[in-house]
């Protein structure tokens, strides 16, 4: 019995099928196809010593005797584990780089045991990767991964040690797939906390790393859902009551401002108390509530990156990856097939072998930031598009929705919801998204295709360059519509006698008399809804479907009678960027969660739910849908972490310009302390009262042009006699000396906002910094016992040495004594 690493797949067509029969490594699958042969991989105890040491892998020498550190937050989630009697605790040992001529040095208690499948698996990957299948000339081919894609081979993977459903009957397994799929990736499991020592242990540090910090994320948006909600519920219970809705809604305020036209000819004019229901679901996110809540979020992103460096460096210690260095990670197989060129070292001093010179190295980069730049150029060519599809649809909307509603009455119940703006920014929305998601999947091959041609140097670095790439483009597309409507829809439209055009003949397009804040609102709760559904179909139905089909198509019967590797076969191969979209899909929503949170608390609520799903959904699909990945080692979340702190810092600026732009917040605070009383006003007392009158300008209905003026046909019954409609701006009256000219409040306004956002930018960047400054990346705890632990490592490593090298003299020092007649001189060891 010898226990089988890695499975290679190939169809045989130039045997026949009784000439396989007789194979004794080779099984032929006459239920399935008569033509696949499985050649299966075994790594001899010799082979596992010396490739141990070619990657530095680390190995257990001694039980580790110090005692575990625990905490409050331990003893809290303790309750919440799987239990200890269903997965064991693993052993703690000291461990160090293995080193063939020091085998007795390490723990070894049974040769089977002491490297685990991870090991043994990573170990044959790394051989296959690098084995040498031709050579034409000078020229070297190696690699199975090259005959993968080129379809000599159907497959390569190693094996699960059982079903996920079904324990095994032999003796020796562990079934960790087993107890990973009851205690993890069942959706009972729900509410446990996740066995991240089985997780690494079965499917490698990277996955491990990758399941640490979603959960670890999952857990600190408890805090910002629980803020976020209570938030909502202030602005939903405040919305009746606030000042703005009273007086918009109230028949004798709002219901007697008209306002003017939105569009030229076919627009009517229309009463401000129209917007009655649009104006109280502004106050629900346009409150004092959000201001509150957009603080406290740049505080909580800060205190999430620093503990999650704090935790991160937990886990390199308990997964021995503290010492992972660059260095000790191996060259790309594609990357060392290529290298024709030679250079110095600057390091070693010594000659290597290169791909390419340093013209051909810039020649790449730059072909690759063209190609990058070009797409992104792409993406702001389809938001202009969305932007005049708006423009024009409003126009549409303005002139026909309004009749369609008036004219049937199925649809009467909704036509104090239903507006111009509203019907125009939804279907906005979800054409934005489908464009979205287009661009999406044909950027994706386009950004690998250029990776693949810059020719990175290992894995890491490979990850790190497609990582760059794809969250750049990721970052346009999905945030650039966002962009547009909080800081640049309706902030460019003139007034109603000069409006300002785009192209020529498109009208620029106003904001809703509340604001674009509700158009934000929607266009954030539709991308993101729309993309965690469209992502949880992909994950769940794709891979169960072709499963699903592969299965039915074969027509094999029950699966205990198949062996392993060809029920692994039947399974989907994870890919070979493997948690790259997972680490993508979640940055991204970190994104949505943290830089436009100030216009929908409720966001952080919607990532709670969607992690929660998301953890025991890639739970499920890696332990029962996928084969088994190839275990890699990873120290950190790699280039991800510098992104999301990116985004953080961007976060603050793009949330304080929210509330101070996008928002009425600023505007209504300075009518409270500065124009509501005297010298502005005859009150004496700061109020709200009247702040409607006062955000609204007057516009003389004679000074229309010609080709603005609404025709004679919309105009309402009730417009008569009116001289004057209103409009959403700060401008002087058409008596005044500078008629349509911006008034004092205009600049009171801007100045505010402009100090409002450099002093809570300067205070949160403060706070942030100094957080981060008081937060240590490591434990001091920890570090102590680093230290320790590396310590006691290099006494055991010098005692086993110096006990070995007494062994060896031992048999000379005896002879010596012997032959030495001296009784003084002793040559006892």
């Amino acid at each position: 019995k010898r226990r089988i690493d890695f499975v290679l797949v190939y169809e045989d067509e130039s045997k026949s099928a009784s000439e396989k029969k007789g194979s004794v490594m080779r099984r032929r699958v006459s239920q399935m196809d008569e033509k696949l042969v499985y050649v299966k991989v075994h790594m001899p105890f010799e082979v596992l010593c010396t490739y141990a040491e070619v990657l530095h892998i680390k190995l257990p020498i001694q039980p580790n005797d110090l005692a575990p550190q625990s905490s409050a937050y331990n003893c809290f989630t303790h309750h919440f584990y799987p239990s200890e009697d269903v997965i064991a605790k693993e052993a703690d040992f000291f461990t160090a780089p293995f080193q063939k001529d020091q085998l007795k040095c390490f723990w070894v208690k049974d040769r089977e045991q002491f490297f685990t499948p991870a090991m043994r698996s990573r170990m044959a990957y790394y051989i296959l990767s690098r084995a040498p299948y031709d050579v034409k000339g000078n020229v070297k081919k190696f690699g199975f991964n090259k005959l993968l894609d080129g379809g000599v081979y159907k497959a390569a993977y190693p094996l699960h040690d059982c079903r996920f459903n079904v324990k095994s009957k032999e003796p020796d397994c562990p079934n960790e797939r087993f107890l990973l799929y009851n205690e993890w990736a069942h959706p009972k499991s729900f509410y446990k906390m996740q066995p991240l020592d089985l997780i690494r242990k079965y499917f490698g540090e990277k996955i491990g790393m990758y399941f640490a910090w979603l959960g670890f994320y999952t857990v600190m948006l408890t805090l910002a859902a629980a803020v976020g909600l209570g938030c909502f519920i202030y602005g939903y219970t405040t919305r009746e009551t606030s000042t703005w809705s009273k007086e918009v809604c109230d028949p004798r305020i709002g219901g007697e401002i008209v306002m003017c036209p939105q569009c030229d000819e076919i627009c009517p004019y229309w009463r401000l108390n129209t917007t009655c229901e649009s104006s109280k679901r502004l106050c629900i996110f346009d409150n004092y509530g959000t201001l509150v809540f957009a603080i406290f979020m740049s505080v909580w992103v800060t205190l999430f990156l620093e503990f999650w460096k704090r935790y991160q460096a937990e886990l390199e210690h308990d997964w021995d990856t503290v010492e992972f260095l660059q260095q000790e990670e191996q060259l790309r197989p594609e990357y060392e097939a290529k290298c024709i060129y030679e250079r110095v070292n600057p390091v070693t001093q010594e000659t290597e072998k290169v791909p390419y010179t340093a013209c051909g190295k810039c020649m790449r980069v730059s072909c690759g930031i063209g190609t990058v730049l070009f797409w992104v150029l792409l993406i702001i060519a389809s938001v202009v598009g969305v932007i005049v599809y708006r423009l024009a649809m409003f126009i549409t909307f303005s002139s026909k929705l309004r009749s369609e509603l008036n004219n049937r009455k199925e649809l009467e119940p909704f036509k104090e919801y239903v507006t111009p703006q509203m019907a125009t920014s939804i279907t906005a929305s979800i054409i934005s998204f489908i464009i979205i998601m287009i661009l999406n999947s044909v950027y994706e091959k386009v950004a690998i295709w250029i990776t693949d041609f810059e020719l990175p140097r290992t894995k890491t670095e490979y990850e790190n360059s497609l990582t760059l790439k794809m969250f750049l483009f990721q970052f346009v597309n999905y945030y650039s519509s966002c962009f547009y409507i909080a800081f640049f829809k309706g902030k460019v439209v003139g007034y109603p006698g000069q409006p300002v055009y785009w192209l020529g003949s498109l009208r620029n397009e106003e904001c809703d008399p509340g604001g674009c804040l509700t158009e934000l609102t929607t266009q954030l709760s539709i991308i993101m809804t729309g993309k965690a559904v469209w992502n949880n179909i992909q994950e769940v139905l794709l891979p169960w479907v072709k499963n699903l089909m592969f299965r039915h198509c074969t027509q094999v019967g029950s699966e205990k009678v198949i062996p392993r590797w060809e029920q692994d076969y039947r399974l989907q191969p994870i890919g070979k960027l493997g948690l790259f979209y997972e680490y993508l899909e979640m940055v991204i929503q970190f994104g949505f969660v943290t830089l436009f949170v100030a216009s929908f608390p409720l966001a952080p609520l919607l990532a709670l739910f969607n992690n929660l799903c998301e953890i025991r959904v890639d739970a499920w699909k890696i332990t029962t849908q996928f084969r088994r990945v190839v275990p890699e080692k990873a120290q950190d979340i790699g280039a991800w972490q510098p992104i999301l702190q990116g985004v953080a810092i961007l976060a603050v600026a793009t949330n304080a310009a929210i509330i101070a732009f996008t928002s009425d917040m600023i505007p209504r605070l300075v009518y409270y302390w500065a124009f509501s009383v005297s010298p502005y006003s005859d009150g004496s007392d700061h109020t709200m009262t009247g702040y409607i009158n006062s955000s609204l300008s007057v516009f003389n209905i004679a000074d229309f042009k010609k080709a603005i003026r609404p025709s004679e046909e919309i105009t309402p019954y009730w417009f008569n006699n009116i001289t004057t409609c209103r409009y959403r701006d700060f401008r002087h009256p058409p008596s005044h000396p500078n008629q349509y000219d911006f008034s004092i409040y205009h600049w009171h306004v801007i100045a505010a906002k402009l100090a409002f956002m450099i002093v809570v930018e300067h205070i949160v960047y403060f706070t942030k910094f100094m957080l981060s400054y008081m937060i240590p990346d490591v434990p001091e705890a920890l570090k102590e016992q680093i230290k320790r632990e590396r310590y006691l490592t290099q006494v055991i490593l010098h005692e086993t040495n110096i006990k070995h090298f007494k062994e060896l003299m031992k048999p000379i020092a005896d002879n010596l004594q012997n032959e030495i007649e001296e009784p003084e001189l002793d040559l006892t060891l």
